[in-house]
């Protein structure tokens, strides 16, 4: 039977769960706005939200998104988000969503990945879809994982009714590649294509993002991803004094020993990694009235996902659930990639319960920006890598959340469930 603590949690997940819902419900009952856009009821308990946004262009106020035209779709794709936290493609085949290889050219890898912009709906809540704008059909997007010095090849097409482009968080030294409306290509409409290419750098947990205007809402709709590029041992010995806070003069034999040996543990293609647990967390957020607020607030999408449903207490789930705790194995070590992509909210935040982390902001160092902290702060489009470490934790579960409450109490609320 499960115990007294799983059954609380259990309630408490419901709870705000329900509140949530019903809220929406009622919202989108009597929305002028979600009226005018034609909401629709299917049954009792699927609701869609398309808003004016999806007849007129936007719902924030005059800007052009470019040409309208046929809209594609990736059909019965089923977004897992505890799947999510695990999905890095490397060029080997790990999505079937997402096309992609890796070879040598020129001397380098490429790793290469085939990118569409499709219109689309995803559940943000038990019976709850949002009309979505969101790449190969999944918010967030497909996260990219590469090695520092790759050569990133992405062949992105547009089959959305809005102009879209890609926009990497990298040192990216071509213009051409920056995808933005002034350079290069500028904005894809219906139908373009362009083959986006980027060396892999800085080292680090970074971010993607439409870039088109107006970018509140190609952000909001779900166009972002993350990107992150693992450190090269070699380069790391012969550049120490890159991926830490010290001069080169300081660096001793030891400490660049240290740093070449906490790199073989986030680079993949080491087996040092594989002594890792690693997650991709995008907090994320939907305005579901199009009013310019949030009443949604996840992450990886899925209100409550990493919430507590039905259980036997024994770390047993019920099958097919998507509504349960992130396991993990006390004895290993833990790394979350953490991006924040919330729109409408200035910052957003990351709190464990009865744990403090290490937190490395922007993933760009191999020593801790900060120690020993249980709260960090990020601004949209921040991000960075938290190590976690539950080796002397008794077994059970642990909250973690943003701590704005609002936040948490709508949708972003989670729980570890230690092993």
């Amino acid at each position: 039977m499960p115990s007294l603590d799983y059954k609380r949690a259990a309630e408490l997940t419901n709870e705000l769960e329900q509140r949530l819902v019903d809220s929406l419900e009622s919202d989108f009952a009597t929305t002028r706005r979600a009226v005018l856009g034609g909401i629709g009821l299917a049954g009792s308990a699927v609701l869609v939200g398309t808003g004016r946004a999806d007849s007129e262009g936007h719902g924030y106020g005059g800007d052009s998104h470019g040409n309208f035209g046929a809209a594609g779709e990736y059909r019965d794709l089923d977004f897992d988000p505890h799947q999510f936290l695990y999905q890095f493609n490397t060029g080997r085949g790990e999505q079937e969503n997402v096309p992609q290889d890796t070879y040598e050219e020129n001397g380098r890898t490429v790793r290469e990945f085939t990118f569409q912009a499709v219109d689309t709906t995803v559940t943000i809540a038990p019976g709850i879809e949002f009309p979505a704008w969101a790449y190969n059909g999944q918010v967030p997007g497909p996260t990219i994982r590469a090695v520092e010095g790759d050569l990133i090849r992405v062949k992105f097409e547009n089959l959305g009714r809005h102009a879209h482009t890609i926009h990497p968080h990298l040192r990216n030294l071509n213009p051409k590649m920056d995808g933005i409306p002034q350079n290069g290509p500028g904005v894809l409409n219906t139908g373009e294509s362009f083959t986006y290419e980027w060396v892999a750098q800085p080292a680090g947990s970074h971010f993607y993002h439409c870039h088109s205007l107006p970018l509140k809402e190609h952000i909001h709709r779900g166009l972002y991803g993350a990107i992150i590029i693992d450190p090269d041992p070699e380069r790391v010995a012969e550049r120490p004094e890159e991926y830490c806070n010290f001069h080169r003069s300081q660096i001793t034999d030891e400490l660049r020993a240290d740093l070449v040996a906490e790199a073989k543990t986030r680079n993949h293609d080491y087996p040092e990694n594989d002594e890792v647990n690693e997650m991709v967390m995008v907090m994320n957020g939907f305005d579901t009235n199009f009013d310019g607020d949030n009443e949604v607030y996840a992450a990886n999408t899925r209100a409550f996902a990493y919430g507590i449903g039905d259980t036997d207490g024994r770390g047993n789930w019920k099958a097919g659930e998507t509504k349960r705790p992130i396991q993990i194995d006390k004895t290993q070590r833990q790394r979350v990639y953490l991006v924040n992509t919330i729109e409408f909210d200035p910052i957003n935040s990351f709190h464990t319960h009865s744990q403090f982390f290490d937190y490395y902001d922007h993933g760009t160092t191999l020593t801790p920006t900060l120690q020993t902290v249980d709260t960090i702060m990020q601004c949209q489009a921040q991000r960075g890598i938290i190590e976690l470490d539950y080796s002397n934790h008794d077994p059970g579960l642990y909250m973690f959340h943003a701590h704005q409450s609002e936040f948490a109490e709508l949708g972003w609320m989670s729980f570890f469930e230690v092993v």
